[in-house]
């Protein structure tokens, strides 16, 4: 499990390797109280824990030993310099103070108090004498029952409230039924191209058609949503991504939906067969948006509109998925994020390659649906409904006070198996990658 989370983190060197390994077997037969550990045996413990970047710090340049380990102090960090990032400090001194909890024994020997969660690891308890204080059972467990409210605690920042993530999953739904309804509306008044030619544009001008590109696009598309979809499988609040994932997705098309309505622009290319259609009764109209919405709009799946210019409901598609797929995996994971923003990038390029939008209807459709990404998260990121005026996000933001108003802190990235097999794959991705979740 411990070599398995430490592959996770790519950091496995071949000494690091070797004492897990050790580790591992010496857990069924070592014994050895923590106040009689060598620099060796922190040193294992720390790249148990997570904290193998700091070994060297700790262990080889401070000589670290098991009674020290149990004797530091969060002042102890300032004071020699130890160079943790906030983050480690705070997780080393939840590890610490677990470590003391299970080791009575060498907290009595060493006549260390075992309340040192509030007091020594503050560094205040470094001012008190270390006489040793009488440790009964109901204080150990006592500090246990804290601990695991304090675990309770945590895991409620972040409630999953399927329901809303459900109403919102209706909220995009209605709205894609809402913009195929309107497609079939524009592409019955689009100009006539003998009499309204293509506008000038400066791309479209100046690049010949690419007949197959627009088909490519569509598949990358479809490749970025599969590993969107692959993220939220694993994403341990999988339900507030989704959450957002809708409501940003509902209220981008929405809007596009009433751009589509206002103007009808002349179509960008003379190969683009734009007739408008005749339907019998409104019946066929339905009919025909509901086949849009079930071919999600995509030329692969047979659907073939014109006049839903303003704005590309494909460039919305691609940036969303990119932006959500850098957002919400591994910060690590840097190959991922260049290879999302190229394929987002290159999906742009097929489209106006195709001649199948104005640079207008793309430069528009990237600029709303990355800044509507961008201002949501930045809301949701600094804790806006917890602020003096947090009360005018249900005049100005309706939407977001209410998918939003029981998050109060940013999501971290961590990842789990969500079903109970395979057993390894459930012990790798427990807790995530806790160096680099955020």
């Amino acid at each position: 499990m411990r070599i398995c989370k430490v592959l996770q983190q790519g950091r496995l060197s071949v000494h690091k390797f070797l004492f897990l390994l050790l580790d591992i077997f010496d857990d069924a037969m070592n014994t050895t109280p923590v106040d009689q550990w060598d620099t060796k045996d922190v040193e294992k413990w720390l790249i148990a824990n997570y904290f193998d970047p700091h070994v060297s710090q700790i262990c080889d340049v401070n000589g670290c030993d098991g009674p020290s380990l149990l004797m530091l102090t969060e002042a102890d960090f300032h004071l020699y310099n130890l160079g943790l990032p906030i983050g480690d400090a705070k997780r080393l001194i939840i590890a610490l103070r677990k470590l003391q909890l299970s080791s009575v024994d060498s907290m009595k020997r060493l006549g260390l108090p075992l309340h040192v969660g509030e007091n020594s690891l503050s560094g205040q308890g470094c001012q008190r004498s270390h006489r040793y204080a009488s440790i009964s059972e109901s204080d150990v467990g006592d500090s246990l029952t804290s601990s695991v409210e304090l675990i309770a605690e945590t895991t409620k920042r972040f409630p999953p409230e399927i329901w809303k993530t459900v109403i919102s999953a209706v909220y995009m739904n209605t709205v894609l039924l809402v913009t195929s309804c309107v497609m079939v509306i524009v592409h019955d008044r689009v100009p006539d191209v003998e009499k309204y030619p293509p506008l000038p544009d400066i791309f479209l001008d100046n690049f010949p058609t690419i007949p197959w590109a627009f088909t490519l696009c569509e598949l990358i598309a479809v490749g970025l949503m599969l590993i969107l979809i692959a993220i939220l499988f694993i994403h341990k609040h999988r339900f507030i991504v989704m959450r957002r994932l809708f409501s940003i997705g509902g209220t981008v098309f929405l809007l596009r939906c009433i751009s589509m309505l206002i103007t009808s622009l002349s179509v960008p290319g003379v190969h683009l067969q734009c007739a408008p259609k005749t339907h019998a009764n409104l019946a066929a109209e339905i009919k025909e948006a509901v086949q849009i919405y079930l071919g999600m709009g995509m030329a692969i799946q047979g659907v073939r509109c014109c006049g839903d210019y303003m704005f590309s409901g494909h460039t919305c598609v691609l940036t969303l998925l990119n932006f959500f797929i850098t957002e919400y995996s591994p910060r690590h994971l840097y190959f991922l994020h260049t290879t999302t923003w190229v394929l987002n990038l290159f999906g742009i390029f097929f489209i106006l390659a195709a001649h199948e939008h104005y640079s207008i209807d793309v430069f528009i459709g990237f600029y709303i649906s990355s800044r509507l990404f961008l201002y949501y998260h930045t809301l949701a990121n600094n804790n806006a409904l917890t602020q003096k005026d947090g009360s005018r996000m249900r005049i100005w933001y309706p939407m977001f006070y209410f998918f939003e108003s029981s998050v109060r802190y940013t999501v971290p990235n961590e990842y789990e198996w969500p079903f109970p097999w395979p057993l390894f794959l459930k012990k790798c991705l427990a807790g995530g990658n806790r160096k680099k979740r955020f």
